[in-house]
């Protein structure tokens, strides 16, 4: 009994050598290649930069990722990168694609945030390594690119015609419409616009739009903000709603959207509308 299960052992050793053998024959190498760099979200506080890699495996079996070394800088300042979002199985006769995210903070990357989003792009590096598992051991293929995103900008805002819905001796009530229009070609979140209004010189309130939410890329979004105006302590104000002619409306106040605030200053002759 013990000698026919030695026997039955060898078989299978001498099965399994042979197919690993055979395995090793037939295997062809990956190749791994940069796909594209995008943008999967973005505010005016951050970004997250997705590197796209395609890894295409022309063996009849799966592969696996064995091990991930990956660095990714931006203007020259290393930020918060991590590992492929969905696994690390490569699929047998086909393309796989390995995306690989970095968190973009862009108060690591200038003292002024501000002074960051008045640039167009800004550029980054990759660099690293991956160790596919392979029946001939772990083969190791650089990661290595450069290149530039898109830097968010901040929201164009313009006043439409007001229209003063109605006036009497103390006051008025005006509804000031704006359009907010996305200057990037991609999404932006906006938590809101706000700051403090004046009317030919007089301070006559505050207008806040309260969460826009997500504004879609290179497209408008359009709201009217009332406003209660009182006379008695915006005079100017009171003698420019009552005259025909246009008049200077200056907005100073500030765009929120992610975790940054940013001011926000708009000025611009306006004719009211009844």
């Amino acid at each position: 009994m013990m000698k026919r299960s030695l026997l039955a052992l060898l078989a299978v050793t001498l099965v399994t050598l042979t197919g690993c053998a055979t395995l090793k024959k037939l295997f062809k190498r990956p190749t791994v290649s940069f796909k594209t760099a995008r943008l999967s979200s973005a505010s005016l506080s951050d970004a997250t930069v997705d590197l796209v890699y395609e890894v295409r495996n022309p063996n009849s079996f799966g592969l696996s990722l064995a091990k991930v070394d990956y660095a990714f800088f931006v203007e020259g300042k290393q930020v918060v990168a991590g590992a492929p979002r969905k696994g690390l199985n490569l699929k047998k006769n086909g393309t796989s694609e390995l995306v690989f995210p970095a968190n973009v903070r862009f108060a690591d990357i200038a003292p002024v945030v501000q002074t960051f989003l008045n640039k167009d792009a800004a550029a980054y590096k990759a660099q690293g390594s991956i160790g596919i598992e392979t029946p001939v051991g772990v083969l190791s293929f650089p990661l290595s690119k450069e290149g530039t995103f898109e830097v968010p900008k901040i929201p164009k805002v313009l006043f439409e015609a007001p229209r003063i819905a109605n006036i009497s001796l103390t006051g008025a009530t005006v509804e000031f419409p704006l359009t907010i229009t996305n200057r990037n070609s991609f999404p932006l979140p906006v938590a809101a616009l706000s700051g403090a209004l004046k009317v030919a010189g007089a301070n006559v309130g505050t207008l806040s739009t309260g969460n826009l939410g997500l504004l879609d890329g290179g497209g408008a979004k359009q709201v009217t903000l009332p406003l209660q105006i009182n006379f008695a302590q915006a005079a100017q104000a009171a003698t420019a709603l009552r005259s025909n002619n246009a008049q200077q409306l200056s907005w100073n106040g500030q765009v929120t959207s992610g975790n940054q605030s940013l001011p926000l200053s708009l000025s611009q002759l306006v004719n009211f509308r009844r």
